[in-house]
C-alpha cells in the first residue's frame, strides 16, 4: 500500500517518554512519532522533561507534521534518568496522574483538531491505565509489557533483597490489575500490543479482546548499518560478553557458572555494566575460579559498550524476566549469535536460525544447556557465521523501525476505516 499518496489522519500520541538519542522507553517514544508523522499528521503528549532534548533536535532536524504538547500534573515533572533514586521511586505515581492530565487536554485538544485515532506508547506497562482510551475514537494501546515473571525455582538463589524486588513487583501488577480504569483501558482498546506471550495472557484476563503480539523495540537502518561495520573479532581467542545492569534479575550468575562449567578453551567473558550484584557476582567468579578469565568493565557509554560488543563473539543474555531485551537486537545487528533464555522479549527476538534460546526449567539445567550452547559456538565457526548473518537480516526484516513506522501507518488507515466507514481516506 503506498501510504504517501493518501489522505493523511489526524493521530493523537499519548507518549509519557519521549526523547531522541536516548534508549529505553524515550527512545521507544521518540522512535514512533518519528516515523509516523512521515505519513501521518501527529500530535504527541509527552512530559516537559523531555522537552529540552526535542526541541534541539527538532531546530536542528525539523520535521513536518510532528506537533508536541508538553504537560506535566500541577507543572510538577520528573529529571527523567532511569538510574535516578528518586525518579524510580515515585515515576509510577507521577505517571498516573500524568494520564489523568493527558486526558483532561487532549478531549479540548479534539474538541480543535478533530483527531482520528488515538495511540498509547509510552509508559509500555499493560497494568497502568491509559485514560486517553476515553476520547471518542478509536484506542490503540501498546506496545506494553510487564506481564514477564522470574521461573519460581529460580527465586532460591535470589538475595533477600531480589526476593522483596520480586515480591513487591508481583504485589504492583496485582494491584494494577485490580484497578478499574486499566480494565476500562483494556475494553476500550480496539487492538493492543503485547510484547510478551506473558504479558498477552495478562492482556486477556484483563478483558482486552484483539490482541498481537510485537515487540516494543527496533532500530534505525542508519544504526543497524553502523553496527554492522568494523568488527574486529578474533576467532581463534573467543570472548563471550552480557551487557546490563547487575541485578539479580538478569540472571548474569547462571551465565558465569554456566561459562565455568562449558569445556571451553582460550575464551574470555566479559561484563559491561553495574549494580547492586556486582560485589556477588565478583565473589562468585572467585569461587568458579574463572577470575583470570572474567573481566568487569563497569558502566561505559554506548560508543564504548558497542566497541567492546562489536569485539566480542557471543553475546550472553540470561534474564529471567523482561518485556525488551535491546541489547539483543544490537548485538544481532553486529553480527554476534545470541544465548539467551526462553523467556520474555529476548524469546521472542532471537530465534534457532540467530542463536540459542535455552528453556529455563530449573537453575541447574539452565546452567548445563548454557554451558553447551557456549561449547557449540566456540567448536563450530561455520555454525557463529551463520548465526551471525542470519541475526544481521532479522534485524532489518523485522526491527527496523522504518518498517515498524510504516506498517503503523497502514494499521491506522484499516483502524480508521473499520471504525468510520464514512471518513474519505483516499
Amino acid at each position: 500500500m503506498n501510504t504517501q499518496n493518501k489522505k493523511q489522519l489526524k493521530i493523537l500520541i499519548s507518549a509519557y517518554a519521549c526523547e531522541p538519542h536516548q534508549g529505553s522507553e524515550p527512545g521507544v517514544g521518540w522512535n514512533v512519532v518519528k516515523e509516523i508523522s512521515k505519513y501521518h499528521q501527529v500530535w504527541v503528549l509527552t512530559s516537559n522533561c523531555h522537552r529540552p532534548g526535542i526541541e534541539t533536535e527538532i531546530t536542528q532536524n525539523p520535521i513536518s507534521n510532528l506537533h508536541f504538547i508538553y504537560l506535566d500534573p500541577f507543572n510538577w515533572y520528573l529529571n527523567w534518568h532511569p538510574q535516578h533514586k528518586l525518579t524510580n521511586k515515585v515515576v509510577h505515581f507521577h505517571h498516573y496522574l500524568w494520564q489523568i492530565w493527558a486526558y483532561l487536554i487532549s478531549r479540548s485538544l479534539h474538541q480543535q483538531i478533530g483527531f482520528d485515532l488515538v495511540h498509547h506508547v509510552t509508559y509500555v506497562r499493560y497494568s497502568s491505565p491509559s485514560f486517553v482510551s476515553l476520547l471518542p475514537i478509536p484506542f490503540l494501546w501498546g506496545p506494553v509489557g510487564g506481564g514477564e515473571s522470574a521461573p519460581q525455582s529460580f527465586w532460591k538463589d535470589f538475595s533477600l533483597s531480589g526476593k522483596l524486588y520480586e515480591n513487591l513487583r508481583n504485589l504492583a501488577r496485582w494491584v494494577g490489575e485490580k484497578d478499574p480504569s486499566v480494565h476500562l483501558t483494556a475494553k476500550r482498546s480496539v487492538v493492543a500490543w503485547a510484547t510478551t506471550q506473558d504479558t498477552a495472557q495478562r492482556l486477556q484476563q484483563i478483558g482486552t479482546k484483539n490482541i498481537q503480539i510485537h515487540s516494543q523495540l527496533g532500530l534505525s537502518l542508519e544504526e543497524i548499518e553502523q553496527l554492522a561495520k568494523n568488527a574486529l573479532r578474533d576467532d581463534s581467542h573467543l570472548k563471550f560478553i552480557s551487557v546490563g545492569r547487575l541485578l539479580h534479575w538478569k540472571g548474569f550468575h547462571l551465565g558465569l557458572t554456566a561459562f565455568a562449567q562449558a569445556k571451553v578453551s582460550n575464551a574470555e567473558y566479559w561484563i559491561i555494566g553495574d549494580g547492586r550484584e556486582r560485589a556477588n557476582l565478583e565473589k562468585l567468579v572467585q569461587d568458579l575460579g574463572i577470575s583470570e578469565k572474567v573481566k568487569f568493565w563497569g558502566n561505559l557509554s554506548r560508543e564504548q559498550t558497542l566497541n567492546k560488543i562489536k569485539s566480542c563473539n557471543v553475546l550472553v543474555h540470561p534474564s529471567l524476566h523482561e518485556s525488551g531485551g535491546f541489547v539483543c537486537l544490537e548485538a544481532m545487528a553486529a553480527g554476534l549469535p545470541v544465548v539467551c533464555l526462553d523467556l520474555g522479549g529476548p524469546g521472542i527476538q532471537v530465534t534457532t536460525e540467530t542463536g540459542f534460546k535455552i528453556k529455563a526449567y530449573t537453575p541447574k539445567q539452565t546452567v548445563s544447556d548454557l554451558a553447551k550452547a557456549m561449547e557449540y559456538l566456540a567448536q563450530d565457526s561455520e555454525l557463529r557465521l551463520s548465526m551471525s548473518k542470519a541475526g544481521q537480516e532479522r534485524v532489518k526484516k523485522a526491527f527496523s523501525w522504518e518498517n515498524k513506522g510504516l506498517y503503523l501507518a497502514q494499521l491506522y488507515r484499516e483502524v480508521v476505516a473499520k471504525n468510520s466507514p464514512n471518513l474519505q481516506l483516499g
